[in-house]
């Protein structure tokens, strides 16, 4: 193990760092595959620079198949409690493949049978981009154990936005112990605020009191029909269509041959339609029956909700299906310092971006001007193809013009 790659434990400039990871040489010692899964249905990692990247020589770990189950975990050097401190979790992402579905989420977890590493495995966070479809988010999910008595996965209430296109992005997430929190991408918040405002850990504060119903006597309709108002007499006797009173048979009419004359029907000016009753307010109206509130005895504050870690975080792992495979992960840290989150990311995302987005737009560039001299290069043997074409049909119509002559002659 590394000591450039993960810090075990030590005090740094403004907070500890529990766990870092950049996939450099040895990183296959640091963590353990799964098996939860057939090996048919496993998919292989590998690591790699990538096809366009911002250090040459700096590798990322990838998924390299298609239709693959995913799992993989690392052993933190110590376990996180984050009772009363801040946890910061932290990676970049890029999905250089045209990613249509698949999960590029990290999660935090208590202890672990790291060789059965699966879906079904207890996590305390689950983190990160998820794209399948039109369904584009962030996952934001926390684990709490106290409203059902056990542990129970919550999802963030809202949709977290989510970066899709093939360069490296860099998600976070701070949890901090006054119960509030923050995701961001690329340093810029996209989410925040109260924990229990946007995940549903805790039982409604108030609920319908069980005891009140509405009255039977309780008239809630505003509206009612006119009492005073009848239909008028015969209303229902005048038809919607009468024979057209200017029609006259036709002069060559026969009545033997064609059957008993009738003058077409036509739209009745009396008919008035179906008769409806007039409504009016009604006196008895006592407005909308609103159900009476009380406190819910099941409700229950937690000034520790925050603290997901409670039962000791102690590795990291990466549990994912993908269809189309090629996303890279990297620079992982999980920390109690948001400084020291944003120095890593200045040391790693930050001073790789900008070479990266010129690599891609250097590749983009040349791959344009190869594909536009692909095409000329078509378009010339077309032409020189058309041309030889219309060569030889002159020539062979020159042959049989002369075969004509002598025909002639």
């Amino acid at each position: 193990m590394k000591i450039s790659s993960i810090l075990l434990g030590a005090a740094t400039v403004s907070g500890e760092v529990y766990f870092k990871e950049s996939f450099d040489a040895g990183w296959e010692d640091r963590w353990v595959k799964s098996e939860w899964k057939n090996a048919a249905e496993i998919g292989e990692w590998t690591t790699t620079e990538g096809k366009f990247y911002g250090k040459e020589g700096d590798k990322a770990l990838k998924t390299s198949q298609d239709a693959r189950f995913y799992g993989l975990s690392a052993k933190m050097p110590t376990s996180v409690d984050n009772k009363d401190k801040d946890l910061v979790i932290q990676y970049s992402v890029k999905n250089e493949q045209d990613i249509d579905c698949g999960g590029a989420y990290i999660k935090l977890l208590p202890d672990v049978d790291q060789k059965n590493f699966g879906g079904d495995s207890e996590y305390a966070v689950m983190f990160g981009p998820d794209i399948c479809g039109y369904t584009k988010k962030t996952h934001a999910i926390v684990t709490y154990d106290k409203k059902e008595g056990k542990p129970t996965n919550y999802l963030h209430n809202t949709d977290v936005k989510v970066e899709s296109d093939k360069y490296t992005h860099l998600y976070t997430m701070i949890i901090k112990p006054d119960n509030t929190y923050e995701i961001q991408i690329d340093g810029d918040k996209v989410q925040g605020g109260d924990i229990a405002d946007n995940w549903k850990v805790f039982h409604e504060k108030q609920i319908k009191d069980p005891e009140q119903s509405k009255p039977a006597d309780w008239v809630d309709e505003k509206m009612m029909a006119d009492p005073e108002d009848q239909k008028p007499e015969g209303y229902d006797d005048i038809p919607k269509q009468i024979p057209d009173p200017e029609a006259s048979k036709p002069d060559d009419w026969d009545d033997e041959d064609d059957g008993e004359w009738e003058a077409p029907q036509i739209d009745n000016p009396e008919f008035k339609g179906e008769w409806t009753q007039k409504q009016i307010e009604n006196p008895d109206y006592k407005g909308e029956w609103e159900h009476p509130m009380v406190e819910n005895p099941e409700y229950k504050d937690d000034a520790n909700l925050y603290n997901f870690c409670h039962k000791g975080c102690s590795h990291v792992g990466f549990e994912l299906w993908q269809v189309k495979a090629g996303t890279l992960f990297d620079d992982i840290i999980v920390t109690d310092s948001v400084e020291e989150a944003k120095a890593f990311a200045d040391e790693t995302f930050y001073a790789k971006r900008e070479g990266e987005k010129k690599m891609a737009e250097e590749q983009e560039e040349e791959e344009k001007k190869a594909k536009e001299a692909e095409q000329a290069a078509k378009k010339a043997a077309d032409e020189a193809k058309e041309e030889a074409k219309e060569d030889t049909e002159d020539e062979e119509d020159d042959d049989e013009d002369e075969e004509e002559q002598k025909k002639e002659l």
